[in-house]
């Protein structure tokens, strides 16, 4: 792509999917997977960091260029003592067909000290990302941002025009859950579990998987109640337990207000609550979950859960508490159209024998390639919660 032809497009909100907001920065377009009034009610940077990494979040346009380039800022998270984390990851799916990838680099990476918890931060330039030879004349482009890092987009040229993607026609699919449900460990954003899923299942997805904050958070369910959806589900538990945040007491009412919130602006849309994945750290022993120190000594990253097993009686949570739990507030609501499925059942004690968690937390990315097989055939199969009704 030479100078003479090249076409500069503006990057406007009839260009991005999966985006709840879009903020004008220095650097250029941010998006955002909660709204601002939501993003205004906490001060958490986790759930910060979090929103603003754009997992589901793409570009789609109609086009017929060969060639097109992409300025990027990204931010970066890594953390001292241990080997970089993998660049983001920008997935080109032509025609519903991933063609090629392209990674970030430059930009700000954040350097977190995990025994002072000081932060240094190494700025770079922006990133130009290329994509060249692609199939010639007319075709539904969409460029995936990554699920990884925070990215801010710069602009967009291309060799040919371009105009925003009409309606794909799919059921959309709203989906929240945790860090595993954005996409913690994937190698890319088209290889996260939802995302697997959703192309077998032929949806459109909207991902507020939130790393670290699916905490049953108010403004959290009022988004949800909000955001159009064909069909919903809801991955609940394992941050409640990482962050040793709420006691049974609290765990049951709160999920039951959730769902009422959503309920007000999905009044019958199917909803599917799914209980945790297997983690062997968390299924009797209570959080928090902190770095294993001495795996950090050997340049590893792990999580270990330092709560106390005894703590059960008094109310601390486990992953197996809020297993039973969720479904026995699925079954006492008695709703038709909200239904229930364990876990266990997408990833269980024989699939960490053959696949183990490499954090202990997260699964990789064969791991996520087989949970999101299993939740098409679950949730989205002949007979699912969320298939298709005659």
């Amino acid at each position: 792509m030479t100078a003479t032809n090249r076409i500069t497009t503006p990057l406007t909100a009839d260009l991005l999917r999966g985006a709840q907001d879009l903020e004008r920065t220095a650097h250029g377009l941010l998006p955002h997977r909660l709204p601002a009034w939501a993003r205004a009610q906490c001060a958490d940077p986790q759930l910060a960091t979090a929103e603003s990494k754009p997992s589901g979040v793409r570009l789609a346009f109609r086009t017929e260029a060969t060639t097109i380039e992409l300025d990027v800022f990204r931010t970066k998270m890594d953390i001292r003592g241990l080997p970089p984390r993998p660049d983001g990851c920008f997935d080109l799916v032509i025609d519903d067909r991933l063609v090629a990838q392209a990674r970030t680099s430059g930009g700000d990476v954040h350097l977190a000290d995990p025994a002072t918890g000081a932060v240094e931060t190494r700025s770079g330039p922006a990133c130009t990302l290329c994509f060249t030879d692609l199939p010639p004349g007319a075709k539904n482009v969409e460029i995936w941002l990554p699920h990884n890092e925070r990215v801010e987009l710069a602009a967009l040229r291309t060799d040919a025009p371009v105009s925003p993607s009409p309606g794909s026609g799919k059921r959309v699919w709203l989906h929240h859950g945790s860090s595993i449900s954005q996409g913690s460990n994937a190698e890319s954003v088209t290889g996260i579990w939802p995302m697997v899923a959703a192309r077998l299942a032929g949806t459109e997805l909207i991902n507020l998987g939130l790393g670290g904050s699916a905490l049953l958070d108010p403004f959290t369910a009022r988004t949800l109640r909000d955001t159009p959806a064909d069909v919903i589900s809801l991955k609940l538990g394992i941050n409640l337990t990482n962050a040793d945040l709420m006691r049974l007491r609290a765990f049951g009412p709160a999920v039951h207000g959730f769902l009422d919130t959503i309920r007000e602006g999905h009044p019958s849309t199917p909803i599917l609550l799914v209980s945790p994945l297997f983690c062997p750290i968390q299924e009797d022993t209570p959080g928090p979950v902190a770095f294993d120190v001495d795996a950090l000594r050997d340049g590893e990253l792990r999580f270990v859960a330092t709560g106390d097993p005894a703590e059960r009686a008094a109310g601390k949570l486990t992953l197996k508490v809020i297993r039973e739990e969720l479904a026995r507030i699925v079954r006492e609501r008695a709703d038709p159209r909200l239904s229930y499925l364990d876990g266990l059942e997408l990833y269980g004690e024989a699939d960490f024998d053959e696949l183990p968690l490499p954090d202990r937390l997260h699964p990789d990315g064969a791991a996520h390639l087989r949970i999101g097989e299993r939740f098409a055939k679950l949730a989205f199969g002949p007979g699912g919660p969320l298939a298709v009704r005659g």
